[in-house]
């Protein structure tokens, strides 16, 4: 067994063993279970769906809630944190999902180019969605996703820039954001676009109340999506090496 499946079982094992214990404060809380029911009553009314993934890690990150909806215009995947992916393996991933007949969006939530392109992106499948073209009408899209994949930043630089964009004047709302995993407690909406009135719902992170697959375990832990404390800093440092040194990287720093 190499050091790396070695150091995935080690880590997986740990965030299971939590995950078992259902009155963990670390996994699956009463807060978290009250969000999924939340999250999952408000399906049917929005009009689109906006399943926020981290971009370093695409499959890992999917979020359970609607793993049974088929893709469909209603439903569009944001790999977001592209700034930290690699951009030929971000590049593959976006055909894979197209190929799999998916809405995809890459995207970096802090360059305001990207997230115009995303506005302008959004704003045209909500052209196509059945009845609209009424001025008064009021759209709604929801962000959602396991925590800390950038929802808060997301909604937040939608936000800004859908109120620049309108021309619209008044104080901006802000959601909460930290880089820490599941900071954001409550459902709130905030407003991207007028004529017609968009409004984008951002949501807690949720995990499934419990995770099997060991290697999906270690990419959440590396990627902040779980807290350290679950699995020991030692362990995903180890962890983060044993992928570094298998790769290409560290020869851009050999000369």
């Amino acid at each position: 067994m190499t050091l790396k499946h070695s150091l995935v079982r080690k880590i997986g094992n740990a965030i299971k063993e939590v995950a078992r214990n259902k009155g963990s404060m670390w996994w699956y809380t009463p807060h978290m279970a009250a969000a999924s029911h939340a999250i999952t009553e408000r399906i049917p009314l929005v009009h689109i769906l906006l399943e926020v993934r981290d971009a370093r890690i695409p499959l890992s990150s999917t979020c359970e809630i609607i793993k049974h909806l088929s893709p469909s215009s209603r439903r569009i995947i944001i790999l977001n944190k592209t700034d930290l992916a690699n951009s030929i393996q971000l590049k593959e991933w976006l055909k894979y999902f197209e190929q799999k007949k998916c809405l995809v969006f890459g995207v970096n939530s802090h360059k305001k180019d990207n997230i115009k392109e995303l506005l302008n992106f959004l704003q045209a499948r909500v052209r196509e969605l059945p009845k609209i073209g009424h001025g008064d009408q009021t759209i709604t899209l929801m962000l959602f996703g396991i925590p800390n994949v950038g929802k808060s930043a997301l909604a937040n630089s939608l936000h800004q820039i859908g109120r620049i964009s309108a021309a619209e004047k008044g104080r901006l709302k802000h959601a909460i954001v930290s880089p820490h995993p599941g900071e954001t407690k409550n459902i709130s909406g905030l407003k991207i676009a007028s004529h017609p009135s968009i409004y984008v719902l951002d949501t807690p992170g949720v995990f499934p109340s419990e995770i099997l697959d060991a290697e999906v375990c270690s990419n959440l832990a590396l990627t902040g999506a779980i807290k350290d404390c679950l699995v020991g800093e030692v362990e995903l440092a180890e962890y983060f090496l044993s992928i570094f040194n298998l790769s290409n990287e560290y020869k851009k720093w050999a000369k």
